[in-house]
């Protein structure tokens, strides 16, 4: 008896290959991530090696099970001509292969102020909790810390009349929270402790010279001065006094650890 619908044996006939496709395509996504430094935006340097060898481990499945698709290719062919699928329908691989594809066209972009705001950052984020005293050292010389050191420091020691006078040398980004005045900026930084799903802001409000030219989001800076107390958003903040802010390109590797 013939079959009355020769058209379903396409699906069935792809459908092994979409497996194999999807699979080889995402080990080639996550080499080239890494190839091109963009894995630095999305998880923590600690895992990137498992991506690598997950990457290579999918390339090596992929190319495998398409060698053994191709040999079986004629030896799952019944007498009468219909071919035996080697896998039930379904539209896993479909998807699997579309999100591969939206990845090598859609490149990862770094979280700028507009994620900040969006994830709650405010001069208020300065005794979260949630930014651990990692590698605290006392003995590091005020001048030395980065911003997401100052942050820890704060964390750890919130009175910020400890640190009336002084020097400080840090850079960030450039928020402009809603909740300080024109006179002042928000200067942050992201941290990642694991992927860029749990990237959250951190940072110190950072008091204009007078006369200064306003920056606009995003823009990057390394400013100089010293350490002040200030009221802002009616609570006593730790703000740095700038005597110095230079435009700097963003870094190669954005995030703090």
């Amino acid at each position: 008896m013939a079959n009355k619908n020769p058209k379903s044996k396409i699906p069935n006939l792809l459908l092994p290959w979409l497996d194999a496709l999807a699979i080889t395509s995402w080990g080639i996504l996550m080499l080239r991530y890494w190839l091109t430094n963009k894995l630095n935006l999305l998880i923590h340097p600690n895992y990137i090696w498992f991506v690598v060898v997950t990457g290579i481990s999918l390339i090596v499945i992929g190319f495998f099970k398409m060698q053994e698709l191709w040999q079986r290719r004629r030896r799952d062919v019944t007498p009468n001509g219909q071919h035996i699928s080697l896998f039930p329908p379904g539209w896993g691989s479909v998807l699997l292969l579309t999100t591969a594809i939206l990845g090598f066209i859609i490149t990862p972009q770094v979280f700028a102020s507009d994620k900040a705001l969006q994830r709650g950052v405010t001069t208020d984020l300065l005794g979260s909790t949630r930014v651990k005293p990692q590698a605290f050292r006392a003995t590091v010389r005020p001048e030395e810390r980065s911003l997401v050191d100052w942050v820890r420091t704060v964390n750890v020691y919130p009175e910020p009349d400890t640190y009336t006078g002084q020097k400080v040398k840090v850079q960030g980004f450039v928020i402009h929270p809603p909740d300080i005045g024109k006179e002042y900026l928000f200067l942050a930084r992201f941290v990642l402790t694991c992927c860029a799903a749990d990237a959250y802001p951190v940072g110190l409000p950072v008091k204009l010279p007078n006369n200064q030219e306003p920056y606009s989001p995003d823009t990057w800076l390394e400013v100089e001065g010293q350490m002040m107390t200030e009221n802002l958003a009616g609570k006593r903040q730790l703000t740095i006094a700038a005597t110095s802010l230079k435009k700097i390109p963003q870094p190669q590797n954005p995030y703090s650890y």
